[in-house]
């Protein structure tokens, strides 16, 4: 485990991390130039080496309900690595990524599509909206007990 010290310092090396003492010795690190209101990147860093870093939104990290992982243990290349995903994280709000939107097919050829659509993933069956879901997993887990196959890129159903 990195010591305290350590810590502070591999965080301190990120020039865009501005630093911000809080209660019973703990440091916060901000990002100003978030595109969202929350811009706290680094929250509690504390004496005994307990952090919290904010991964909220960023595929493969598992966040508790504010969004915030536990860094306590992580090794000098998981907390770099952890901070600059969450500093990616903060800066994207303005990137035009092209919504998802998949076809899958079950063993009738039925057809429906799985796009998402402002924060949901939606199931079309035709212009019909079939069902909604509050993330990925959980429509691809609904289509695939349904029966239905993922078309993909050059018409490979999987």
């Amino acid at each position: 485990m990195l010591t305290f010290e350590e810590k502070q310092a591999i965080i301190e090396s990120y020039p865009e991390l501005s630093r911000k003492d809080v209660s019973m010795k703990r440091i916060n690190y901000h990002y100003a130039e978030s595109k969202f209101d929350k811009t706290v990147v680094v929250q509690h860093l504390h004496p005994n080496g307990n952090a919290f870093v904010y991964v909220a939104d960023v595929p493969g990290y598992e966040p508790d309900s504010r969004g915030l992982v536990n860094v306590r243990d992580a090794s000098e290349a998981e907390l770099r690595k952890t901070i600059e995903d969450a500093i990616a994280g903060l800066a994207e709000e303005g990137t035009e990524a092209e919504p998802v939107e998949e076809i899958w097919l079950d063993g009738h050829n039925s057809r429906l599509e799985l796009k998402e659509e402002i924060g949901a993933w939606n199931i079309y069956h035709g212009l019909n909206l079939e069902d909604s879901f509050g993330d990925y997993q959980e429509a691809v887990a609904y289509l695939r007990e349904e029966g239905f196959k993922k078309v993909e890129d050059g018409g490979i159903v999987r």
